[in-house]
């Protein structure tokens, strides 16, 4: 069994395209602990969710660095053996280079990515092409 983090701090768009990860991780993975890093505002979205032990939120209304560093601190106690980062800025890339994960994954675009055990190319295309992929799809590409 592992200890999975998950991370998604965008808008709700995106942490409602996150779930299908989740779903998916859980159906190949059903014994591991699935947990979500959202910003704060999107956690009804995941309140009672069946794949979800437990939400860890981020609330960048008060003060975003200290409340990174509050996050940082609450990650690195959960001990992980797994960071998935869905987001592609610096302060998601932050928490996830320095989670003390055994194993960080997380797309190329994100700054910080050259520290990442895995980086996936994330692809974007406009639809029609056969370049282009859904960011579901391409969330799938980090497991």
């Amino acid at each position: 069994m592992k200890k999975v983090l998950f991370i998604q701090t965008a808008f709700i768009g995106d942490a409602i395209l996150a779930t299908a990860l989740l779903e998916k991780w859980h159906k190949n993975h059903p014994n591991d602990q699935l947990h979500l890093l959202v910003r704060k505002g999107n956690e009804s979205l995941f309140l009672n969710h069946p794949f979800v032990n437990e939400l860890l939120i981020w609330d960048k209304s008060k003060g975003k660095y200290a409340s990174l560093i509050h996050t940082l601190k609450q990650i690195r106690k959960s001990k992980f053996d797994l960071v998935l980062n869905m987001h592609r800025f610096a302060s998601s890339g932050f928490l996830t280079v320095f989670s003390s994960a055994k194993e960080t994954r997380g797309f190329d675009k994100n700054p910080l990515s050259r520290w990442f055990d895995v980086s996936v190319n994330h692809q974007i295309g406009e639809k029609g092409d056969q370049h282009f992929l859904h960011e579901i799809d391409r969330n799938q590409k980090l497991i």
